[in-house]
């Protein structure tokens, strides 16, 4: 004889069965996501976003850990992180030898510390928002931190002129997808905290596309034949900034980092 909670977790599983069945029928597709329309055409990506992951501190997987200031205590620790990296990163053996000593040395080499750009792709996952502004011909990022600015040309485009920060970029849309390709890069930023680096030679493809009305999926791939074995990937979501009047702040960060930059030399506090 049936019990009433053996009943139930049969009709649960005939369901989940059920289900399981109409989704396996033959040319039978689920509905996806479809962005609202700006005055061309194109997916809507207008919106202030913001990364929700450690990333920033590792972009690989890793437990939470004491940060490098230990009088900080719990306030000044690693929190963990499942990662946005898929598999490994292809480290040639002389450079993981070189990102091993970038972690060791966090403190004084991480160029965020120092309020320098932070780059693409750390700039779209560091904890702060960033906004989208779009248009047909050029699509901006503005960034909190450092005030960081990129524009994305959609057409009109040209290689990298000069080598700088943020690199070059160039988008198309493929669909619904916004592909943006950047070049020229100064070799100086970095992935995280973790000391994951790049050289010169880097080359960012981003893929940008509207899951929901308040995410995005964005997913990176990572060439450096300088650094790296091989191209390799990073994905995560991006979600929007829903509160009321939400905008980007001010975030500048030089005159926080004027004693680690200049030392003795740094305006005396008033």
């Amino acid at each position: 004889m049936l019990t009433r909670r053996k009943l139930a977790v049969a009709l649960v599983m005939a369901s989940a069965l059920f289900f399981a069945a109409a989704a396996s029928v033959p040319g039978q597709t689920t509905t996806t996501y479809k962005a609202p329309r700006t005055a061309d055409g194109k997916p809507n990506l207008n919106g202030i976003w913001q990364a929700m992951n450690s990333a920033n501190w590792n972009i690989e997987a890793h437990p939470a850990a004491m940060g490098p200031i230990t009088e900080l205590g719990a306030a000044g620790s690693i929190p963990a992180g499942a990662g946005i990296v898929e598999g490994e990163i292809p480290y040639k053996p002389e450079m993981l030898a070189k990102k091993r000593e970038n972690a060791a040395n966090y403190l004084k080499l991480d160029p965020e510390i120092r309020c320098y750009l932070p780059g693409v792709p750390r700039a779209m996952y560091q904890p702060f928002p960033f906004q989208i502004i779009q248009s047909p011909k050029h699509i901006m990022f503005v960034h909190e931190f450092a005030g960081a600015v990129r524009t994305v040309y959609m057409t009109d485009q040209i290689e990298a002129p000069a080598d700088s920060w943020m690199g070059w970029s160039n988008g198309k849309w493929e669909a619904d997808t916004l592909v943006i390709d950047t070049t020229g890069f100064n070799g100086k930023t970095w992935f995280d905290r973790a000391g994951n680096f790049h050289s010169k030679a880097l080359h960012v493809v981003e893929r940008i596309s509207a899951r929901s009305a308040e995410t995005l999926n964005y997913d990176v791939t990572i060439e450096d034949p300088d650094t790296f074995t091989r191209p390799w990937k990073m994905s995560m979501p991006l979600y929007r900034r829903v509160e009321k009047n939400a905008q980007i702040s001010e975030f500048r960060c030089v005159e926080f980092s004027e004693e680690v930059v200049y030392g003795h030399l740094a305006k005396p506090k008033k």
